[in-house]
């Protein structure tokens, strides 16, 4: 008999530890009750309560967790219907109200998610749900956190992670990228032709450039070839003139000049008697020595002058 109370006792008091002490992990939080109303929240540690009294009615983690938020159908400005997922990540920052300010609150957050999400995309039309995911996710987050402040939670992100529209919608936009690269094709081999174009012709204007100042350059160098050609010519016709003068004031100049006068007076009449059949004679043919006495008497003239 002894020996059975010897038992019972020991099992009372390994019991009564077990209901006295608590070992509350690190990032965790034990909401404790006495006698079923609320007393206390046990942070990270080792704890000892009142055996029979105290129990512990809610464990809770301080750590920041991500709640996959189901997916559902929504309907766009433009009255597309598209599905949608996400994830919302939350943290427990007052584990009281965690514990009483609602029975679920992952369940309810969820939910908020969802009808927040519904709202958002009723605001936009298709192609903004695509652009517009930020703008989205920081509504969602805004709207949460509001709700959730009364739950004791902070809710830190939300990310849509699918958004599928139908099957229809789908052909539709591979169709419109597909119109849209080909535009841009079009578009980018025009302006490479344009260049080609616009480089082809700058190079014809700066051959004609090239080829007009390279004929300036030539007219130039003509008409000073010409130029210097001219001075030296009229050089040479001067010096000659000079040398003649000279040499008709010398003895004897006289009759060689007589005797040239005479030459080219013969010479010369030959010659148009070969180029025309009418000829033109002078008045006194025989008299040539008279013609050409009064050649020399004007070059004498000329000379004394």
């Amino acid at each position: 008999m002894e020996y059975i109370v010897s038992i019972g006792l020991v099992i009372l008091v390994v019991v009564t530890l077990v209901k006295t002490a608590r070992i509350v992990p690190q990032r965790q939080a034990f909401v404790i009750e006495r006698l079923g109303k609320y007393s206390r929240t046990l942070s990270a540690g080792f704890h000892v309560l009142f055996p029979f009294i105290d129990r512990v009615a809610y464990k809770h983690s301080l750590k920041e967790v991500a709640i996959d938020v189901p997916s559902q159908m929504c309907i766009t400005k433009d009255n597309i219907a598209i599905e949608i997922d996400g994830v919302l990540y939350m943290q427990v920052l007052d584990a009281k109200k965690a514990s009483y300010g609602i029975e679920n609150y992952h369940f309810a957050s969820a939910q908020l998610a969802q009808t927040t999400l519904r709202s958002e995309i009723g605001k936009l039309e298709l192609d903004k749900t695509f652009e517009e995911r930020d703008a989205i996710n920081a509504n969602i987050i805004n709207a949460l956190d509001k709700a959730s402040e009364p739950w004791g939670l902070k809710i830190t992100r939300y990310e849509i992670a699918n958004i599928t529209p139908p099957k229809s919608v789908q052909d539709a936009l591979e169709k419109q990228m597909r119109a849209e690269r080909e535009r841009r094709s079009q578009i980018a081999l025009s302006e490479g032709e344009r260049e080609a174009a616009i480089n082809v012709a700058e190079g014809h204007k700066q051959q004609v450039i090239k080829e007009s100042e390279a004929q300036k350059l030539r007219q130039i160098n003509e008409a000073e070839g010409k130029a210097q050609e001219i001075t030296l010519l009229a050089g040479a016709t001067a010096e000659g003139i000079r040398n003649i003068a000279s040499a008709i004031n010398e003895p004897g100049g006289s009759d060689a000049v007589n005797l040239r006068i005479a030459e080219q007076y013969v010479r010369e009449f030959g010659n148009l008697a070969k180029e025309t059949n009418t000829m033109i004679l002078p008045s006194n043919l025989a008299d040539i020595g008279g013609a050409v006495a009064s050649l020399g008497k004007v070059l004498s003239q000329t000379k004394v002058a």
